[in-house]
């Protein structure tokens, strides 16, 4: 059993024991109790260690990561969670680490100042290259189920993500979002896309900086509990109004009508959420939208887009329809200036025949023209509803997911 030191950048947060056969803090000594990650609280005076560690299990890979058994099978290691060890828990999306008395500074060691190997990056995306392998890596740290590295490029920390199935077409999907955002004037992360081998990777730099730090939305859940009475937007709305963060009704009708354009299916609590100082604690706000690549029927054949039947919906609804009626105002909302949107689909999947071919594209074309129409009618005539947990979503949908950095 070994002992730790919770950090926080360079704050010391509680010394904790870590027994590897369970994987799990034991906290031994509390020191900075308002440094303890969010959603993490006391109780008579003693850290919630079942939060603690959910907060710390959620940091691992997730088991069903895309690669990850082939992985781990030629680092001839058990798990995942050995690897965030000999990482210090280190990621590119917070400051949280675990120090040990021989363990180098944050300074020698963070990431976000720091170069770090791609041995652990290739071997999750496939590339099978060990020579002089190296377990500092944010990739350890990297939640989801596709595959994913961090590389650095030009100097700045970016997030190479692949597609999945025949068509490959998230990576394009990304692209595809930023730019309907960039139109409606909605914060959001700018994406790219490279070829690597024949295949499509959507790129993206990391928002997260040495000065500002990604809390997820699931995080901001966990600080209050939630009753039955209570709908889930409400609840949300709630512990960010708490916690003194008051502006939030206006990013997520933002959030929400960007993922009825694209129809987007897995918005879950763990990608989207708030930035904030990991020096002060200071709030600052909304952070920019990011990872919507699970959008215009990225699984579906092509006769299915054309339907536009069975879209799935998150977080907080089960129908987008459901989650427009959640927003307060549509004042900011000028559909005009997504004219044209139709050549900037087109050319962003030039060049993707092999995976997507004409006929998909014009029908991702059409279903976006059609749901920009529906919309424009239901601004002209929905009247403004209380919110209610009718048609909430009520699976755990970000319990599936890691705490990793989400873009």
């Amino acid at each position: 059993m070994d002992i730790y030191m919770l950090m926080h950048k360079e704050t010391p947060v509680a010394e904790v024991r870590l027994p590897f056969e369970k994987n799990k803090l034991e906290v031994t000594a509390l020191h900075q109790a308002s440094h303890l990650p969010v959603g993490v609280s006391l109780r008579r005076g003693k850290v919630d260690t079942a939060a603690l560690n959910d907060w710390w299990i959620d940091r691992f890979i997730p088991d069903t990561r895309s690669g990850l058994n082939e992985a781990l099978s030629d680092f001839d290691l058990p798990d995942p969670y050995i690897l965030l060890i000999l990482n210090h828990g280190l990621s590119l999306s917070d400051h949280y680490w675990l120090a040990q008395k021989s363990t180098l500074s944050w300074e020698q060691l963070n990431f976000f100042t720091n170069p770090f190997p791609t041995s652990i990056g290739d071997a999750l995306m496939g590339k099978r290259r060990f020579d002089g392998v190296s377990f500092r890596s944010p990739d350890l740290t990297c939640n989801g189920n596709l595959k994913k590295c961090w590389a650095i490029l030009d100097g700045k920390r970016c997030l190479v993500k692949a597609g999945s199935g025949p068509f490959q077409q998230q990576p394009f999907n990304e692209v595809i979002a930023s730019k309907m955002a960039e139109r409606l004037g909605i914060p959001h992360i700018p994406y790219t896309v490279i070829w690597d081998e024949g295949l499509p990777y959507s790129v993206c730099e990391d928002f997260v900086t040495p000065d500002t730090e990604l809390i997820p939305a699931w995080r901001m859940m966990q600080t209050q509990k939630k009753d039955n009475q209570t709908s889930v937007y409400q609840h949300y709305r709630s512990c960010c109004k708490k916690l003194g963060i008051s502006n939030m009704a206006h990013a997520l009708d933002q959030m929400l009508v960007l993922d009825y354009l694209i129809a987007n299916e897995d918005r879950h609590f763990n990608n989207f959420g708030l930035l904030r100082n990991p020096d002060t604690l200071e709030w600052l706000g909304p952070a920019p939208i990011y990872d919507s690549g699970s959008c215009l029927g990225y699984d579906k054949l092509t006769a299915q887009i054309r339907s536009g039947r069975n879209i799935t919906c998150k977080p907080f609804k089960k129908t987008h329809q459901d989650q427009l009626r959640l927003v307060t105002s549509f004042d900011w909302l000028d559909l005009s200036k997504l004219g044209g949107i139709e050549q900037d689909i087109r050319e962003v999947f030039a060049g993707a025949e092999e995976f997507i071919d004409k006929e998909r594209v014009e029908a991702i074309v059409t279903s976006v023209n059609q749901r920009i129409q529906m919309l424009e009618t239901f601004t002209l005539t929905q009247q403004p509803q209380a919110d209610s947990t009718e048609n909430d979503v009520e699976r755990n949908v970000a319990a599936e997911y890691g705490m990793g950095q989400q873009l």
